[in-house]
């Protein structure tokens, strides 16, 4: 079809596709009409297509809006010994290393977040497992106090001369007064116990906050091409097997029919 329009028809229709509105040719569909055939290749690389691509993507900020004059120069010297397209191709380049810098930023702090969950994480593990102890060794005081006060209790009420003896022995031995002690060891026991539900808490808090993260880090990651390399590299690799399998079953049915005939 190509054949029957002249060049002034089929430019003007890339230079409509290229300056609509909508924009029906990017780069990329400007690219692959040019690879269709070596008429359309010629045309799409006229300097007005893609000074206008360049233009329109890559629109000028305002610093590069007032240059100086050295750069003015240099800038318009570039651009007559150089066409639009490379210009674009450059400044492509540009973008393209730039947004992989970003992302790669974006990675590292979404990693350095992950990294901070952690040690946060194992901080509060820590924490839990010193109010722990503090818990078991709070809870063995007051079940021993909580015993000699009984002790004491009991040496009012006639009993055995051993148990009694016994009894004695054990309320001797604390040195403190039992039921300050006690209600002392009490407070210190519920508080300990507060102390670790808040710890839980912040610790299942932190947790959703972390796998929170690593599904942003695995979002950010994601790449649908890399995905789409990988497989059909497993399905080469299969369809490899395959072949060779089938290989291995004509070689040995050949040999089947040789010993036959």
């Amino acid at each position: 079809m190509a054949a029957f329009l002249p060049d002034e028809l089929w430019r003007h229709i890339l230079e409509i596709g290229v300056k609509s509105p909508a924009k029906s040719l990017s780069y990329k569909e400007l690219c692959c009409v040019s690879i269709s055939c070596r008429r359309l290749r010629r045309l799409s690389r006229d300097d007005s297509l893609w000074s206008h691509l360049l233009s329109s993507d890559f629109p000028p900020t305002s610093q590069s809006s007032a240059p100086s004059s050295s750069t003015s120069s240099s800038s318009s010297s570039s651009s007559s010994s150089s066409s639009r397209k490379a210009l674009y191709q450059i400044r492509f380049e540009r973008d393209r290393e730039k947004k992989r810098a970003a992302h790669r930023r974006a990675v590292m702090r979404k990693e350095s977040q992950i990294s901070e969950h952690l040690r946060r994480l194992r901080d509060i593990e820590a924490s839990l497992a010193r109010e722990s102890d503090k818990l078991k060794a709070s809870a063995s005081e007051l079940s021993n106090l909580h015993t000699v006060r009984q002790a004491s209790v009991a040496l009012n009420v006639w009993q055995p001369e051993v148990v009694r003896g016994k009894q004695k022995q054990m309320v001797s031995q604390c040195a403190v007064p039992v039921e300050s002690r006690i209600s002392a060891v009490d407070m210190e026991f519920r508080l300990c116990k507060q102390q670790i539900t808040m710890l839980r808490k912040s610790y299942e808090e932190e947790r959703r906050r972390l796998d929170a993260a690593k599904r942003e880090l695995e979002s950010i990651e994601y790449h649908p091409l890399r995905s789409c390399e990988r497989t059909s590299s497993n399905l080469g690799s299969s369809s490899s097997t395959r072949k060779k399998i089938k290989r291995c079953i004509d070689v040995e049915g050949c040999g089947k029919l040789g010993k036959t005939s």
